[in-house]
């Protein structure tokens, strides 16, 4: 199966590492601009995205909603210990029922899972910590790393074939 993955995803050339370093600086950059700035048509624009869309090189097209001007101040990140390991997925369907918690990754080290997660004020975190998340059967406990501020949040850099 991963050989027909392979065969399937072609190679990412220079035109598409271009189209894509344009569209992660913006992903509102109409085709037209950007065939402008590559040198093709519109046309060879929209086929190249939308092989790239069929490769699974894009993970997503929408914008970030900024959650400050929705009424969610706060985020942190709460690793979980689970009573079992063998539980995750079951902890992982508890999980989806808790809006607030927006990534939730399974991870090595010291938690079992690392989550993301939203809230009003601290009252709210506490709430969702206390009666949502360590209510979940499996989770045995948590740690919260409450963000003071996000220095650096951006994509990976589209390089070059040649490393620029």
């Amino acid at each position: 199966m991963k050989q027909e993955e392979e065969k399937k995803m072609e190679k990412i050339d220079q035109l598409d590492r271009k189209i894509l370093r344009i569209l992660s600086d913006n992903a509102r950059v109409p085709f037209k601009e950007i065939a402008a700035r590559c040198g093709v048509s519109r046309a060879a624009v929209h086929q190249r995205v939308q092989r790239l869309i069929d490769n699974n090189v894009f993970m997503g097209s929408g914008f970030d909603i900024n959650p400050t001007r929705l009424g969610y101040p706060l985020y942190a990140y709460v690793g979980v210990h689970l009573e079992h390991g063998k539980l995750y997925h079951q902890v992982v369907e508890g999980l989806k029922a808790i809006p607030e918690v927006v990534e939730c990754h399974c991870v090595t080290g010291r938690y079992a899972m690392l989550l993301k997660l939203y809230a009003r004020d601290n009252a709210h975190l506490m709430a969702l910590l206390n009666t949502q998340v360590q209510a979940i059967a499996g989770v045995v406990s948590t740690e919260t790393l409450v963000n003071l501020e996000a220095s650096i949040q951006r994509e990976l850099p589209i390089h070059m074939e040649n490393g620029k």
